[in-house]
């Protein structure tokens, strides 16, 4: 299982996420910031838990890239 997280509501809105990893990271029209596809909010922390290990390596890109470090990537 590979657990992403965003903490969304400290997104500047650079952009490298969606860049690196299109598949899990979007810009949202409406605010400018970065929104986790799939993903599921709690308290302002969004999840999304999939079983694709395939989605790592370019997730773990979009953290690392992260100028505000919003981005963790755990697999469990």
């Amino acid at each position: 299982m590979v657990v992403i997280t965003l903490q969304r509501n400290k997104c500047i809105g650079c952009n490298y996420c969606v860049e690196l990893a299109p598949e899990q990271f979007q810009m949202s029209k409406k605010d400018g910031k970065t929104v986790l596809l799939k993903s599921t909010d709690k308290k302002g922390f969004h999840t999304l838990k999939s079983p694709n290990h395939a989605i790592v390596e370019k997730s773990e890109a979009a953290a690392k890239a992260c100028p505000v470090h919003i981005i963790s990537v755990k697999e469990i």
